[in-house]
């Protein structure tokens, strides 16, 4: 997920970048309005966030050049008035954080977001892979990647549940089903196959003893 952080205010920028990436999320900074509209005009972004008070062109106006390309915006501004959240909304905002504010709660928000969007395209995407949830197709880089029905099984319930580790008992339960018997090396086994076809070394981590 590749996201755009236009805040002026470069302490706050930085802050927000650094949560996003420990997320797992890519990102790109803006400080204007202007620089902004560059570079959703050259870039592709799953989401925005976007302070309402940046110079050159607000946020308000920027959001006008954001719905038509999809891309879902959260609006991040000291205003809390109900008239500037009710304005956000009508100009298509898909949620408002007021600062100051938990990083913790911004994650949340932004997960949200994300996830319910996807559900309306029906498709999953964690960094440069993107998932088809109708097709069953699997994208990285432009290429269609092959995956194995439990791999594939797999794979979509990591990224449903980015950043919570999974046990061994729960994804048997999930992928292979309550009546699965078999050894837990078969998990083992089409995790190293996913990490190998995706070229994913840390993606999906093992934690010793947990998941």
């Amino acid at each position: 997920m590749n996201i755009l952080v236009v805040e002026d205010e470069i302490p706050i920028s930085n802050v927000i970048c650094k949560y996003l990436k420990v997320a797992g999320y890519d990102t790109e900074t803006a400080y204007d309005g202007q620089e902004a509209l560059q570079k959703i005009e050259t870039n592709k972004f799953d989401l925005v966030l976007l302070d309402i008070m940046i110079p050159y062109l607000d946020g308000f106006d920027l959001i006008k050049f954001l719905k038509p390309k999809n891309i879902s915006v959260i609006f991040l501004t000291a205003k809390d008035e109900l008239e500037n959240k009710l304005k956000g909304f009508q100009l298509g905002a898909d949620d408002y954080v007021t600062k100051p504010f938990e990083y913790q709660e911004l994650l949340a928000r932004i997960r949200a977001v994300l996830n319910r969007n996807s559900k309306l395209t029906n498709k999953l995407t964690h960094g440069d892979v993107e998932i088809n949830l109708d097709s069953h197709e699997v994208i990285k880089n432009g290429e269609q990647i092959e995956l194995l029905p439990k791999e594939y099984e797999l794979l979509i319930l990591f990224i449903q549940n980015i950043h919570i580790a999974l046990t061994r008992e729960v994804l048997m339960e999930k992928v292979w089903g309550y009546d699965f018997v078999g050894e837990t090396r078969t998990i083992d086994a089409h995790v190293q196959r996913i990490r190998k076809k995706l070229g994913w070394k840390d993606e999906i981590k093992t934690i010793f003893k947990t998941g």
